[in-house]
């Protein structure tokens, strides 16, 4: 009897080409590298391994068909490609994420840079940085591996959010680094007076503002999004807490929304901070605010 005749393989060119068409009618907004990211998972490699096996030809094996598919689906219904590949970049690493924590964005890789700028010029053989609120660990950890002589504290009040840190900050391994689970208003007293930076991302979205993106209004967890009426009560509390823990010319710096910088420069010029500044990302969008201890 003659060997059953198989369809051939399809290429990894035509896998990428159909599932860029699904994720463009599902209104993905970056649907061809959504797609070669989520091929590059399946297949263990990176997305430019996925454009060069596309170049050459390469077919697709059926067992990462298989896999493809329901994320594929998922991907489709809007769910963060970071949750389906349990990975998001930021800077130099790479952080687990999940369901629980909000997923680093790139535009909180300009608020590590303040923070690491500031840390890396202090004149302290040692200087000392705290983050608030540290979800993943993103902005604490980019503080630690890039400035390794820094001691560097992160604070963490969500028990889900806090068990993704916790993952991180044994993935990267920076030894230099002291992570706490605690309440932000009463993070390290031992600290009061001796830190150079105080970094946060916190939430910032008023409490009747709904978020556009699905994958945000959906699946980042509401405690890491919302900020009370005006967005900005937890400002207020990093403000008090900021002034408690710096020593003076220390630095705090805050992610927030556009719209936000004047308001927090006067929250933050009211409670005594000088020097209040908002600057632009790489999008021109205000998006994070400094200022000085006295």
């Amino acid at each position: 009897m003659p060997e059953p005749v198989h369809p051939a393989l399809p290429s990894v060119a035509d896998v990428v080409r159909d599932t860029i068409t699904r994720f463009a009618s599902a209104g993905i907004p970056d649907p061809q590298v959504d797609a070669e990211l989520l091929v590059a998972h399946v297949l263990a490699t990176s997305r430019g391994g996925v454009q060069a096996a596309a170049v050459r030809g390469d077919r697709f094996p059926d067992d990462a068909r298989t896999a493809l598919a329901p994320l594929v689906d998922r991907r489709c219904a809007r769910e963060p490609l970071q949750h389906l590949t349990g990975l998001a970049p930021f800077r130099s690493m790479e952080l687990a994420v999940g369901p629980g924590v909000f997923v680093p964005r790139p535009e909180t890789e300009m608020v590590a840079q303040l923070a690491i700028d500031a840390l890396g010029a202090s004149a302290s053989d040692a200087p000392i940085a705290v983050d608030l609120g540290t979800g993943s660990g993103a902005i604490a950890l980019a503080m630690a591996t890039e400035v390794p002589r820094a001691r560097v504290y992160a604070a963490e009040n969500s028990v889900d959010a806090f068990i993704w840190t916790k993952e991180n900050v044994a993935r990267i391994g920076a030894a230099n680094l002291t992570l706490a689970f605690v309440d932000l208003a009463d993070a390290f007293p031992e600290l009061d007076g001796t830190v150079s930076v105080v970094a946060s991302n916190p939430p910032y979205v008023p409490d009747d503002a709904i978020p556009r993106d699905p994958e945000v209004r959906l699946y980042d967890p509401p405690a890491a999004l919302y900020g009370g009426p005006d967005g900005l009560d937890a400002v207020r509390v990093l403000s008090h807490v900021g002034l408690r823990l710096a020593h003076p010319g220390g630095m705090i710096v805050i992610e927030h929304g556009e719209w936000q910088g004047a308001a927090i420069r006067e929250i933050l010029t009211a409670d005594g901070w000088r020097a209040a500044a908002t600057h632009p990302d790489l999008t021109t969008r205000d998006r994070a605010t400094t200022a000085i201890r006295p």
